[in-house]
C-alpha cells in the first residue's frame, strides 16, 4: 500500500511540474517586443557581380624574315618609342642578296636601254619602209622583253631592301615591353607564320578590365554603367572604371553561357599590373537620397493569436505593405517600391518620410534580428517563411 501511495505521489508531482512548465512557457511566449525602423531617404543602387582579368592594350612584335638574333636592345618593362629598335638579326645573307639584285637590275636596265634605242632605229626605217615588217616587229619584241626583265629586276631589288629592312625590328608604337621572348644567338623563322618576339602594351596607365557575365544577368548590362572593382594585390582599395562594351559572342564552360563584357579604367596610381583577378560590382541601376525603408519590414505581417485577442489589425489588400503601430492597434499602409539592394528598398508612394514603421517582433527569447541568415529556431513568429528557405545558405532577401 505504501509502495502504491509513494508511485501516485511522484506521478503527481510529474504531472505538476510538466503543467508548471507549460504555463510557464506560455507566459514566456505572450512576450512579444516589437522592433521599429524609420523611412529616410538613401542612396540605393542594385548592381551585378563578376569576376574578370586586368589586360592592357598590346601589340605583339614580331618579324617577317628568317634569320639568327644578334642583337636585343629591349627587355622586360623596357619603356620604348614607335620606331626605337629594339632587335637586330644577322644581315650577312641578306646584304649579299641586295648586292645581287642591284647588279641585275642594273643589267636588266643596261638591256632595256639598249633595246629602246634599237627599237627607236628601226621604227624610223620602218616609217621609210627601209626595213621588213618582220624586223621591225622582232625589234619591238626585244624592246617589250627587255623592259618586262627589268621590271622584274626591280621588283626583285625592292624586296630585297624591304627584306634587309625587317632585320632591324623597331618598335610600332610608344610603350612598355610586358614579354620578350628572343635572345641572342636564337633562330627565328619566319616561313609560314610570323614569331612573337616582344609583347609592347600602348600604355598602362589605361588598362580594361574583360569580365564574364552570367546569361541571366546580361540583359541588365548596357555600356557607361558605374563599376567598382578589388584585386588582391591590393585588398584594402577599390578602383572605378566604366562598361565600355558588351560582347556580343558567348562562351559556355561546363553548362553555363556567359558572355564578355570590357570595363575601362584609369590606372594612374600604376597600382594595378595586366593579369591581376579584378573582383567586379557593376551597378545596373542607381539613385540618390530617395525615400527607402529596410527591405525586412516590407516582410513584416502581425499575426492575431501572438498580438493577443486585444489587439486590433487594420490590414489592407495590397501587395506590398508597411505596417505602423499605435498602442494595440496595427495599421497596413499600401506603398509601391521601386529599385531594392535587398537591404534597403525604395518607397515610391505610400508613407511619409521619418514615420516609424514596424520591422520585426520577437518572441521572449527571441533575437530582434529575423534576416534569412538567422537559425529557424529563433525566427519572428511574424516573418512569412521564404518557399525555398530549407535550401538557402544564407543571404538578405
Amino acid at each position: 500500500m505504501k509502495k502504491k501511495n509513494i508511485i501516485l505521489v511522484a506521478v503527481v508531482a510529474i504531472v505538476l511540474l510538466v503543467i508548471l512548465y507549460m504555463c510557464s512557457g506560455k507566459k514566456s511566449s505572450s512576450k512579444v517586443t516589437f522592433e521599429n525602423t524609420k523611412v529616410t531617404r538613401n542612396d540605393i543602387a542594385t548592381s551585378i557581380t563578376a569576376t574578370g582579368t586586368l589586360q592592357a592594350d598590346t601589340v605583339n612584335v614580331g618579324t617577317q624574315v628568317s634569320g639568327l638574333v644578334t642583337k636585343v636592345f629591349a627587355d622586360y618593362n623596357s619603356v620604348v618609342k614607335k620606331g626605337q629598335i629594339v632587335a637586330e638579326l644577322d644581315k650577312t645573307t641578306l646584304e649579299a642578296d641586295l648586292k645581287s639584285k642591284i647588279a641585275s637590275m642594273k643589267s636588266a636596265l643596261s638591256e632595256w636601254q639598249y633595246q629602246a634605242k634599237n627599237f627607236g632605229r628601226y621604227k624610223q626605217l620602218h616609217a621609210k619602209q627601209l626595213v621588213s615588217q618582220s624586223d621591225y616587229d622582232t625589234a619591238l619584241d626585244s624592246y617589250d622583253k627587255a623592259k618586262q626583265a627589268y621590271d622584274v629586276a626591280k621588283q626583285d631589288y625592292e624586296k630585297a631592301k624591304t627584306n634587309l629592312g625587317y632585320a632591324t625590328i623597331t618598335s610600332p608604337i610608344d610603350g612598355i615591353v610586358l614579354s620578350r621572348s628572343v635572345a641572342v644567338g636564337q633562330t627565328v623563322a619566319a616561313t609560314y607564320s610570323t614569331p612573337k618576339l616582344f609583347t609592347i602594351a600602348k600604355n598602362l596607365k589605361d588598362l580594361q578590365v574583360v569580365a564574364k557575365v552570367d546569361e541571366a544577368d546580361i540583359g541588365n548590362i548596357v555600356d557607361g554603367q558605374r563599376v567598382s572593382f578589388t584585386v588582391d594585390a591590393f585588398p584594402d582599395d577599390t578602383f572605378e572604371g566604366v562598361v565600355k562594351q558588351v560582347r556580343l559572342n558567348a562562351g559556355a564552360s561546363n553548362n553555363v553561357v556567359t558572355y564578355q563584357i570590357i570595363i575601362k579604367t584609369n590606372n594612374e596610381s600604376m597600382k594595378l599590373k595586366p593579369g591581376l583577378t579584378a573582383n567586379v560590382t557593376i551597378y545596373t541601376s542607381e539613385k540618390s537620397h530617395v525615400l527607402s525603408v529596410r527591405s525586412k519590414a516590407l516582410r513584416f505581417t502581425p499575426d492575431q493569436t501572438l498580438v493577443g485577442k486585444d489587439a486590433k489589425i487594420v490590414d489592407c489588400n495590397a501587395p506590398h505593405k508597411l505596417w505602423t503601430r499605435d498602442g494595440n492597434t496595427f495599421t497596413a499602409h499600401a506603398v509601391q517600391i521601386g529599385i531594392t539592394n535587398g537591404i534597403r528598398t525604395e518607397i515610391l508612394s505610400g508613407i511619409d518620410e521619418g514615420q516609424q514603421v514596424v520591422l520585426d517582433a520577437v518572441a521572449a527569447g527571441g533575437k530582434s534580428d529575423m534576416s534569412a541568415d538567422s537559425s529557424n529556431q529563433n525566427s519572428s513568429p511574424f516573418m512569412p517563411k521564404h518557399p525555398n528557405s530549407k535550401k538557402r545558405n544564407g543571404g538578405t532577401n
